[in-house]
């Protein structure tokens, strides 16, 4: 059964996070949280996998939540 990678699976990261911001540019606070939001939809029908994707929303409200 397959389970949510968290090792740096990409060869540029910072190339695709420049992307990402580059992405924001010239985006008012809405639009750049509607933008994230149609993003986390696409990624989300790509990955495919509901168990995954859960998995996934888990790992970072945990990353999120005070200790």
């Amino acid at each position: 059964m397959e389970q949510l990678a968290k090792d740096l699976r990409l060869e540029r990261v910072d190339e695709i996070y420049a992307e990402l911001i580059e992405a924001h540019r010239g985006l008012d606070a809405e639009q750049s949280l509607r933008f994230d939001a149609r993003l986390i939809l696409l990624l989300i029908n790509q990955i495919g996998d509901e168990r995954i994707v859960r998995e996934a929303i888990r790992a970072a409200r945990e990353a999120e939540t005070p200790s």
